[in-house]
């Protein structure tokens, strides 16, 4: 029997169906028949270019979203009022969390692709535009009814009147956030996931030339702040608009109807309670974080600086985890609904050990280079050296939970495909009151208490998600999963070896300029990458074929 070679045995288990299973009927060219080893070969090839696809186009949106929190650094800084503007972001975005584009999306994949995969296309639309136009008017009135009670929520985090009128600015992109959940909903079924990654990145530079355009044209810091914030609600129009001329020729269109009789409608309003509960105790972290860090530590200084390490943190969130996991919920989705447990216990883990292929090495490279990285990125303008320290400092503590939030967000999307979406709620139940513990325990400490209390509230739900998978399906590769990550962190260990001596002694040779910053920064990365790489080569790590495979196509393209 001739030798199959390393790249195509690793495209014939990367997302494959286990025994070729048919696809659904508007996917085209991919398994025609049940035991098609080539047809599952080709699946592979097909999700793994979407991953790879769709994590450059995530990226791209991250590198452009640091360059938006530059900008923004670079003219307010961490200290004074802009800390008030964090606050009343955060409340319409924790709002945004639990009723809008992440909830919706979450309970709406799922049916919808199971219209699609029963063949009622035209029902699968229709569902679609009556949630499209129930969402327009609920989160309307949501709206309404907070710009009326706005006061009184900033009040509760200590801020007055410029707070207030922020988030009343602010409140309309939860209408624009709940209708782009509908759109990229649409898309990702179909499995294109392109131009809703690449929505972000036009998000970003509306935003940042907003920014450049407005602030030096404002006087005072009031002023400065209202531009931020109105350049926000425009840029959020334009990512609802942007992916709209890719739902044409789908199998239906959107169109005006209000059928919330149609169970489908119902079902998913259904599945969408206990996923905003769970996505609302996870952002009820965001905002238990939000009054320690306000009221107890500095309301000056702290919310700020943690959301600008949170920026940081979630750049290679967003590329890699971010990618794999929505890549993967439309086949899981699919996967659960046609029974197949075989299929969906290996994709779920097959995700799992590629997002602690590509985040453990993150979480160490941002923990040994947090300094250099918050000085590259933010320091100029009114960022001072003294923010510097305090904003890394709170990256190296986020910094031991990101692959557990990877972590995370892959098992939540496992439990939704299989539409038991109380399991994740009950479990971030259990993590709002232990990150409320510790969130008392350790901002005594400083700010950084208060990351570091979300990384172990990520470590602790990850390993509560993990057994309650085991126990609904017997196994989920946890010996090769727990082999796989014990390699990739001694590999990681080799990456913080390599990279941290190389930027000090750069460092010391170039000095502090912007540009010897940049060589020193992205030498230290590229020697860790190196040695990380060459690491999980000679531990035969068997993600890195991915790597390999990827390279093979962007040649033959």
């Amino acid at each position: 029997m001739a030798r199959v070679p390393r790249a195509r045995r690793w495209y014939q288990s990367l997302l494959a169906l286990p025994g070729g299973s048919k696809p659904p009927p508007y996917t085209r060219g991919v398994v025609e028949a049940r035991g098609s080893t080539g047809a599952a070969e080709a699946r592979g090839r097909r999700l793994a270019w979407s991953t790879a696809v769709f994590s450059l186009a995530t990226g791209v949106s991250r590198v452009v979203g640091l360059l938006r929190e530059s900008v923004v650094r670079y003219y307010f800084g961490t200290v004074g009022s802009i800390n008030a503007f964090e606050v009343a972001f955060l409340v319409p975005n924790t709002i945004r969390a639990l009723v809008a584009d992440a909830a919706l999306s979450s309970a709406f994949v799922p049916v919808f692709s199971e219209l699609l995969e029963k063949g009622e296309r035209k029902r699968a639309w229709r569902v679609a535009s009556s949630l499209f136009w129930l969402m327009l008017l609920g989160l309307g009135g949501l709206t309404a009814i907070f710009i009326v009670v706005a006061p009184w929520v900033m009040r509760a985090f200590g801020y007055g009147g410029l707070a207030t009128g922020l988030a009343r600015v602010l409140f309309p992109i939860v209408v624009l956030l709940g209708l782009t959940g509908i759109v990229v909903g649409i898309l990702n079924s179909y499995e294109h996931f392109s131009v809703p990654a690449l929505a972000p990145v036009f998000w970003n530079l509306a935003i940042v030339a907003g920014l450049v355009l407005g602030v030096p044209r404002a006087h005072g810091i009031d002023a400065k702040l209202y531009v931020y914030a109105v350049s926000i609600v425009v840029a959020t129009l334009i990512q609802l608009l942007l992916p709209v001329p890719w739902l044409r020729g789908r199998d239906g269109r959107l169109h005006m109807v209000l059928d919330w009789r149609d169970p489908a409608v119902r079902r998913t309003f259904k599945l969408m309670v206990p996923i905003t509960l769970g996505l609302g105790l996870i952002n009820l972290n965001a905002l238990v974080d939000t009054l320690f860090a306000a009221r107890l530590i500095d309301k000056n200084q702290a919310p700020s600086a943690i959301n600008a390490a949170f920026r940081l943190y979630i750049f290679p969130q967003g590329m890699f985890s971010v990618a794999v996991a929505t890549v993967l919920f439309p086949a899981l989705a699919r996967l659960a609904t046609r029974g197949d447990d075989e299929g969906f216990r290996h994709t779920v883990a097959l995700g799992l050990r590629q997002i602690g292929f590509l985040l453990v090495p993150a979480s160490v490279a941002s923990a040994v280079l947090a300094t250099p990285i918050v000085r590259l990125v933010y320091q100029r303008g009114g960022f001072t050296p003294s923010q510097t320290h305090v904003v890394a400092g709170a990256l190296a503590a986020f910094a031991l939970g990101l692959t557990f939030n990877g972590t995370m967000l892959m098992l939540n999307r496992a439990f939704f495909s299989l539409q038991s979406n109380w399991i994740p709620t009950v479990v971030a139940l259990a993590n709002l009151g232990l990150n409320a513990a510790l969130d008392a325990a350790f901002y005594r400490v400083g700010i950084w208490g208060i990351p570091l209390s979300t990384s172990l509230v990520n470590i602790a739900g990850s390993a509560a998600l993990l057994v309650l998978l085991r126990r609904r399906f017997g196994r989920i590769e946890l010996g090769e999963t727990g082999r796989s990550f014990g390699f990739v962190v001694v590999a990681s260990a080799a990456l913080a070896a390599a990279a941290y001596p190389v930027w000090r002694g750069l460092d010391a040779v170039l000095g502090r300029s912007f540009g010897g910053q940049v060589v020193s920064v992205f030498v230290a990365l590229a020697a860790g990458a190196l040695a990380y790489l060459v690491s999980c080569r000679l531990l035969r790590v068997r993600e890195l074929d991915a790597l390999l495979s990827l390279r093979a196509r962007l040649r033959r393209a």
